[in-house]
């Protein structure tokens, strides 16, 4: 289905038609994908030679990138025409972050399917990035407050 999505909103050039829940929703996705490449890293016997799954779920994080992409894409869009906003910029830097760990798990997946580093180096990748979403977390809580003057 992701895929799908992805093909058919580069395809026809729907971007355009991204309202705000769309976008949001697009997001959820994003993040669902993290969370089974996550689930996928770590229900996986790491001495197992790469397999189908491992071939789908390299496939699922290069439309989730596509998506991602369509999304950045249509937020800088955004950004240019209505001017930046506490959700806006939340949701930039949300996808800019999404757009490097997925970057970073498509290039050391297809790294593994060619038997070129062990499963591990994917799983370090994963969690040495996790702190970098509650980076952008405390930032989003701690940061865009003030510098809107929100009460």
């Amino acid at each position: 289905m992701l895929t799908s999505a992805a093909v058919v909103y580069a395809a026809t050039g729907l971007t355009a038609a991204f309202d705000r829940e769309l976008i949001g929703i697009f997001d959820a996705l994003l993040v669902v994908v993290l969370g089974l490449v996550l689930y996928g890293l770590s229900a996986r016997d790491p001495f197992q030679a790469p397999g189908w799954m491992d071939r789908m779920q390299l496939v699922a994080i290069i439309a989730a990138l596509a998506l991602d992409t369509l999304v950045l894409a249509t937020m800088l869009a955004r950004v240019g025409e209505l001017g930046f906003t506490p959700n806006r910029i939340a949701v930039l830097g949300l996808n800019l972050v999404l757009l490097v760990n997925l970057s970073g798990a498509a290039w050391l997946s297809i790294r593994f399917l060619r038997g070129r580093i062990a499963q591990h180096r994917m799983e370090h990748w994963q969690t040495g990035y996790l702190p970098v979403f509650g980076l952008w977390a405390a930032t989003v809580v701690l940061v865009l407050p003030p510098l809107f003057a929100f009460s």
